[in-house]
């Protein structure tokens, strides 16, 4: 079973949702979450925080570092932010925040052709989600990026 773990950013106007692969790490990994507009200014360490397209991820590196050594038998220096947001650990639940809320109107109109004309629907629906990761790895999404 899968948590349901919500961060707000700091500025309040955003809530994310997160990722927490096989519950291996707990909400509590997550320090803070910047929006791109509550983000400048933030100091970009390397060593607890990872920067996605302006939005800023800071991690309690001593609990996930615990918590990987404990579930995964990985070793303290094998866990940075990098790799907690590459492997699926604490990550975005979607390929960016807010992805489901942008692509609703699109989705729609291809799910429109799925009663009328099915093999449409499925080409349709199979290039449109082909072009959508290629433009978000144009636009810098590290998880498109790694998709």
């Amino acid at each position: 079973m899968c948590l349901d773990v919500r961060i707000t950013c700091t500025c309040g106007k955003h809530t994310v949702q997160m990722h927490l692969r096989d519950n291996v790490m707990t909400r509590e990994v997550l320090v803070a979450l910047f929006c791109p507009q509550c983000s400048r200014g933030v100091a970009m360490d390397g060593q607890t925080t990872l920067n996605d397209n302006d939005w800023v991820i800071q991690y309690d590196l001593d609990l996930a570092r615990f918590l990987a050594a404990a579930r995964l038998q990985l070793p303290p220096d094998a866990v940075d932010p990098a790799f907690l947001f590459d492997s699926g650990y604490a990550t975005w639940q979607e390929m960016y925040p807010g992805e489901q809320h942008d692509i609703l109107a699109e989705r729609r109109e291809i799910m429109a052709l799925l009663a009328a004309d099915p093999a449409g629907y499925l080409r349709q629906i199979s290039s449109w989600n082909i072009a959508r990761v290629e433009q978000l790895k144009a636009d810098g999404w590290r998880k498109a990026r790694n998709a």
